[in-house]
């Protein structure tokens, strides 16, 4: 009896493996005849992969497995999703969920918080999230300069140690809840009137808990190297990782330091420093109109602004420094400020202060266009676009290794006013104009940054790769017809060259057209 039991079980053995090994042989979905770059920065090589639920399956010749969905990539590259580093979405995420600006230009995860903005309750605003659903995973950092407005205000003063017991507590509870790092924007108010020593306190208590310090310095012009060294001063007193965000060198009289700034951060690294950068690959940037007000000026909310604007004498002064700070660019009108989205009158839209200013029929001066300046911060200010940078310094910082792309760009919302294009096509710009027309970079190099690095540096451990058991965020897409098709004219353009994008293994992008799909997740901060 025990002969005939082995001898069944024996004979029985391939059968079984033979049944358990076709169970295994299939998949959601397969791409097959991909071009794959893995986002390692290795060749990209030829492979299928076949998707379970949110997570890759498989990867290799899988021409005889069985799939809900098959795709032909047809020989396209295939690539994890990219990850938006530094994002602006708040605000934006009910107005579309879709996130369709992101979704076409090849993102499936961003980071928020950035430049010091956040909501302080990182708990209330993941649960928001999580019900809400968007078409991208999302991340935040902690603002520190929501922080210190929900303790003073906008106060230009030191704070108290009441104060900072206030701040430990916010940022050890958004810690708690799943942020992912603290980030300061040091030339907005309140962030501005904070010391150094302020934010390395609270930047240990971010380094305890494993996270980011990223940081838009207090100068990226005239005092861009003492505002590098202050960051790199932060991450060593506290022993965090350090992000410095939109590294830049702005003003017509800086073009030329890329070479200077970028060497302290190399030096930062050989010292032992863990410090990266991101960029957007555009030569203007995006910001508020009152950045080119004092900062003294901007103290303690709206009311007070418009009562120093109201005081003929501190009118005259603000007017004055605004001239010679225009002056010390090399420029002799605000040729360069255009206007992105201006409430109180949408006609001023995509036309620079110099232009606004001649259109109203006032003086061509600078002392008029600084009035014009005035009258609108009145009105409650505006979004701006600063053409200020070189080419030149863009792509010396773009050859960087550690340097990610990232958007510094919000949900946008179609035909709404007139916005820096980065927040359309970033990292189509990257592939089309960078990698495929200069040749700056090699294509697997430009997927790196966008994917694997972005990933580390987050500590998103299960992203930006594509690896077995790895999240299922990927794109698809012609590294021949890529393309960013946003300009600063006509800015309402979605990227083109995606095929596909999967987010959490779920298909958003399908035949370059978003379906609809809302399958983004909560990238909460892991121990």
């Amino acid at each position: 009896m025990t002969k005939y039991l082995i001898r069944y079980l024996l004979t029985g053995l391939p059968v079984f493996f033979c049944l358990y090994s076709f169970s295994q042989q299939k998949a959601d979905i397969l791409i097959l005849n991909g071009r794959i770059a893995d986002g390692t920065g290795n060749p990209w090589y030829r492979a299928d992969i076949a998707v379970r639920g949110n997570r890759i399956a498989a990867i290799g010749n899988l021409k005889t497995w069985q799939a809900n969905r098959v795709i032909d990539a047809k020989a396209q590259i295939v690539a994890p999703g990219f990850i938006d580093v530094h994002t602006h979405i708040e605000g934006d995420e009910a107005e579309n969920p879709q996130a369709t600006n992101f979704i076409y230009d090849g993102v499936t995860s961003v980071i928020t918080g950035n430049c010091g903005s956040s909501e302080t309750d990182i708990e209330k605003y993941y649960a928001w999230l999580d019900s809400l659903k968007l078409s991208v995973n999302v991340g935040t950092l902690l603002g520190q300069n929501d922080v210190r407005r929900a303790v003073m205000g906008r106060a230009n003063r030191e704070a108290t140690e009441e104060e900072l017991k206030r701040m430990d507590s916010i940022v050890i509870k958004a810690m708690e809840d799943g942020a992912l790092g603290f980030s300061t924007g040091l030339i907005y108010i309140p962030g501005s009137y904070t010391p150094t020593y302020e934010i390395v306190r609270l930047a240990k208590i971010v380094s305890a808990y494993g996270g980011v310090y990223a940081t838009h310095m207090r100068s990226e012009g005239d005092s861009v190297v003492p505002a590098i060294k202050e960051a790199l001063h932060i991450g060593r007193e506290a022993n965090i990782p350090i992000e410095i965000s939109h590294f830049k060198v702005s003003g017509q009289n800086n073009w030329g330091r890329s070479r200077e700034t970028l060497a302290l951060v190399e030096a930062a690294r050989r010292e032992g420093l863990d410090v990266t950068i991101d960029q957007y690959p555009y030569t203007a940037s995006s910001t508020s109109l009152s950045t080119l007000l004092p900062d003294w000026a901007l103290a303690d909310g709206q009311d007070s602004i418009k009562a120093r604007l109201a005081d003929e004498r501190l009118r005259d002064s603000i007017k004055n420094i605004m001239k010679k700070n225009l002056a010390k660019r090399g420029q002799q009108h605000w040729e360069y400020a255009v206007v992105a989205y201006f409430s109180a009158d949408t006609t001023y839209n995509g036309k620079s202060i110099a232009a606004i200013n001649s259109m109203l029929g006032r003086p061509n001066t600078t002392d008029a266009e600084a009035e014009l300046i005035c009258l609108m911060m009145e009105k409650g200010g505006a979004g701006m676009v600063f053409h200020g940078m070189d080419e030149a310094d863009v792509t010396y910082f773009m050859k960087y290794p550690f340097n990610m792309f990232a958007s510094d760009a919000s949900i946008r919302i179609f035909g709404r006013g007139a916005p820096h294009p980065r927040g359309y096509g970033t990292n189509a710009r990257v592939l089309a104009r960078y990698v495929r027309e200069q040749k700056i970079i090699p294509l697997e190099e430009a997927v790196r940054r966008m994917t694997s690095l972005p990933a580390q540096r987050f500590g998103l451990h299960d992203r930006g790769l594509i690896r077995e058991g790895m999240a299922a965020d990927m794109v698809v897409f012609d590294p021949e017809t890529v393309q960013d098709n946003s300009t600063f004219d006509k800015p309402h353009q979605y990227s083109s060259g995606f095929s596909y994008v999967f987010v959490n293994g779920a298909l958003t992008l399908e035949e370059g057209v978003h379906n609809g799909t809302r399958k983004g997740e909560i990238l909460y901060k892991r121990q």
